[in-house]
C-alpha cells in the first residue's frame, strides 16, 4: 500500500478506496438514488457489485441513465423477501456489504406507514440474518438516517449515543431499526473477530439525479425546468445538506478501515455536513435558483401538514477524531454541484460523464477555484 495521504478537508485518500479493487461488494438498494452512485463509484474503484432492490421507482433514474444493468451483478427482489436475499447472499459470498434499501420519505410513510415499518425493520431484520450466516463477510455498512434521533429541536447536532426515537412514522422506523441492528450485534456478530460491522447516519443528502416525489430538489429541478414557481412548505426547516458523494465516500473510507481493524471501527458513526452547510430550506431553493439563473419561489403554509421536525443536525466530531474523514464540498459547492449535473445532464452531456468528473474533483480534495479562493481570503480570478 502507498502512504497514506490526506485531502484539504481531512479525508485519507488513495490506499483506503483501493481495498475495494477485485473484491465482491453486495449492495441493497442498487436502484436508488444513492444507490446507483455509491455502484458507480464501486465500479470506478474496481469492485465486482452485486445488487439487491426493487426495480427503479420513476423515469430517468440514475441506475437507467448509467446502464448499471449492464455492469452490476444482481437482480431485482424486496429486502422483505428473506428467501430471495438469502439465496443471492449465498450465492456471491460477498465480502463487503452496503444496506441502503428502504422506504426513504417522510410522506410516504404518512400515507403507508405499515409498508414503511415492513420495509425498514422488517427489511433490517432480514438483512441482518442474513449477515448471521453469510461467513464471507468482512465489512458491513448498514445505513439508516438522521432522523432515527428523538428530535428535540436542539440547536446542536446528536450525537452517536444521543436517545433514539421518533414522532412520525419514517423516523420511528429508522429508529427501530438503530435497535435490530444493535440487538444483532450484541446477540450474534460481534463474537465474529473477522466481521465490522457499522451503522451510520447521514444528513439530507442532494446531488444530481434524483427524481423521489416530495423532495425538494427534484421539485425545485422539476419547476425550474417547466419555468413554474417553485412551492415551499416548510421554508423555515433547517437541515444538515451536503452532496451524495460526502457521506458516500464515508461510507466508503468506513468500510475499508473496518476491513483492516474490523473491532476498533465498529459501532454507530454519523456523516454530516459542516456548521456552515446547515440551512434552512428555503436559503437552499434560493442557492438553486441563483447557481440556475432563473426561477421564482411561492411559499404555502399548510396548517393541517404533517409534523416534520424544525430543527435537525449531525454532530460529526466521531468521525472527524477517530476515522479522519470531514465533509469537503461547503455549502455554495454542494449547490453548484448538483445544480449542474441536472443542467448538463439535460442538456445532453452523459450521466456517467459527469459523475465521473465530480467524483474525481471529489476524490482528488481540490476545492474550485472559487472556493480556494474563498479559503484563502482573495478575489477569484
Amino acid at each position: 500500500m502507498g502512504t497514506r495521504q490526506r485531502g484539504l478537508e481531512g479525508l485519507v485518500i488513495g490506499e483506503d478506496f483501493s481495498v475495494f479493487r477485485g473484491r465482491r461488494v453486495f449492495v441493497t438498494g442498487h436502484t436508488g438514488f444513492k444507490g446507483a452512485w455509491l455502484c458507480f463509484w464501486l465500479k470506478q474503484l474496481g469492485a465486482r457489485v452485486y445488487g439487491y432492490s426493487l426495480p427503479p421507482s420513476y423515469e430517468s433514474s440514475v441506475y437507467e441513465l448509467l446502464g448499471l444493468h449492464s455492469c452490476v451483478e444482481g437482480q431485482f427482489g424486496d429486502v422483505r423477501d428473506f428467501e430471495g436475499l438469502s439465496a443471492a447472499f449465498r450465492s456471491f459470498q460477498p465480502e463487503f456489504l452496503f444496506h441502503l434499501a428502504a422506504q426513504p420519505l417522510v410522506h410516504a410513510a404518512y400515507a403507508d406507514p405499515k409498508y414503511t415499518f415492513d420495509v425498514n425493520v422488517g427489511g433490517a431484520v432480514n438483512i441482518l440474518e442474513a449477515i448471521r450466516t453469510a461467513p464471507s463477510l468482512r465489512s458491513v455498512v448498514f445505513v439508516t438516517s438522521d432522523k432515527c434521533y428523538r428530535n428535540k429541536e436542539w440547536v446542536w447536532g446528536y450525537r452517536e449515543t444521543d436517545e433514539l426515537g421518533g414522532k412520525d412514522p419514517y423516523s420511528a422506523s429508522k429508529a427501530c431499526a438503530e435497535l435490530v441492528f444493535s440487538s444483532y450485534v450484541e446477540s450474534f456478530l460481534s463474537a465474529r473477530p473477522e466481521l465490522g460491522i457499522a451503522s451510520v447516519r447521514a444528513g439530507n443528502v442532494i446531488g444530481g439525479g434524483d427524481w423521489s416525489a416530495n423532495r425538494i430538489v427534484p421539485d425545485c429541478i422539476r419547476a425550474l425546468r417547466k419555468d413554474q414557481p417553485i412551492i415551499l412548505r416548510s421554508p423555515r426547516a433547517t437541515r444538515p445538506w451536503q452532496h451524495v458523494l460526502e457521506p458516500l465516500g464515508g461510507y466508503l473510507h468506513l468500510a475499508s478501515v473496518m476491513d483492516r481493524d474490523p473491532h476498533l471501527y465498529s459501532g454507530s458513526w454519523n456523516f454530516g455536513p459542516g456548521s456552515g452547510a446547515i440551512h434552512t430550506v428555503l436559503a437552499l431553493v434560493e442557492a438553486i435558483v441563483a447557481d440556475w439563473g432563473s426561477g421564482t419561489i411561492r411559499t404555502v403554509i399548510e396548517e393541517s401538514a404533517p409534523h416534520e421536525a424544525g430543527l435537525l443536525q449531525l454532530c460529526i466530531d466521531k468521525a472527524r477524531f477517530e476515522l479522519g474523514w470531514s465533509p469537503r464540498w461547503p455549502f455554495s459547492r454542494t449547490v453548484s454541484e448538483t445544480v449542474s449535473w441536472y443542467r448538463r445532464v439535460h442538456q445532453g452531456e452523459a450521466a456517467g460523464a459527469v459523475m465521473t468528473e465530480q467524483i474525481e474533483a471529489y476524490e482528488s480534495g481540490v476545492p474550485a477555484q472559487g472556493e480556494l479562493a474563498h479559503k484563502q481570503g482573495v478575489a477569484p480570478a
